[in-house]
């Protein structure tokens, strides 16, 4: 933990840190100290957040030993399981594009959508609400795969009519 003077400094005859050594301190986010600090009214004073103690500029700093004696209390009765999560599954925030099985998903769905694409010649409307039906799933979930798979199809056809051999980037189902 580094002792950065812009986060932990010397108030009075006391020790008293910002937002930002409170977050190295606890692997909780800037929004996670922010909620904790707003709703301490809400808690019983043993579980309060501490108050500010002083404010440098814009600053906020709060008395060190009274956080690091509140995050102790806070780990017995409440844990820090849910803490870095934001109630969010983890992922790389680009969605289905990072993997996992949200990909594989869509992957399959893809895959549904080229047959269907195939089958009727090309695009019809109300496409994805009609799979959305039949497959399950949510319709906006269906509208991504449908205008992915016919990226792909569009991609395939132009292959076909310039006499080029079409790639097999076919998504396995």
């Amino acid at each position: 933990m580094s002792e950065d003077s812009a986060s932990r400094r010397i108030e009075g005859s006391r020790w008293v840190v910002s937002r930002a050594w409170v977050m190295e301190r606890t692997g909780a986010s800037a929004a996670t100290v922010s909620r904790w600090y707003a709703e301490r009214e809400r808690y019983p004073e043993e579980r309060r957040f501490p108050e500010v103690a002083c404010t440098v500029g814009r600053t906020r700093f709060y008395d060190q030993e009274a956080v690091e004696a509140w995050w102790s209390t806070w780990q017995e009765d409440v844990g820090t399981g849910r803490l870095g999560a934001a109630g969010r599954r983890p992922g790389d925030g680009r969605g289905a594009q990072g993997g996992g099985p949200g990909r594989a998903q869509r992957d399959r769905a893809v895959a549904i959508v080229l047959a269907e694409l195939r089958q009727a010649g090309g695009y019809r409307r109300g496409m994805a609400a009609r799979l959305a039906r039949e497959h399950g799933g949510g319709e906006r979930s269906w509208q991504r795969a449908v205008t992915e798979a016919r990226a792909l199809y569009e991609h395939r056809q132009d292959q076909d009519d310039t006499g080029t051999a079409p790639q097999t980037t076919q998504p396995t189902p």
